[in-house]
């Protein structure tokens, strides 16, 4: 997970089209031939989408930049730390 990664992600594109890519990425994991390189690239791919949709949220509640990063990063931080 890379905040620059998720703001890009999250200031460029839409929450219908970050979770629908995000849908199509999940369904290529469910399929058989997937190697476990590929699995762990998806991964982190959808573990940034996940985190634009999240920070959308912040965003759209009205939160600053400063804050919105700083909530995040407390966040991400917190649920590594479970």
């Amino acid at each position: 997970m890379k905040l620059p990664i998720i703001k890009h992600l999250q200031k460029n594109n839409s929450v219908e089209k970050l979770q629908h890519t995000m849908d199509v990425l999940e369904s290529f994991t469910e399929h058989r031939s997937v190697k476990e390189e590929e699995m762990d690239v998806v991964g982190e791919l959808i573990t940034n989408i996940a985190g634009a949709i999240e920070m959308d949220k912040l965003v759209q509640s009205g939160m600053s930049e400063k804050d919105l990063t700083n909530a995040f990063s407390k966040r991400v931080l917190g649920s590594i730390d479970q």
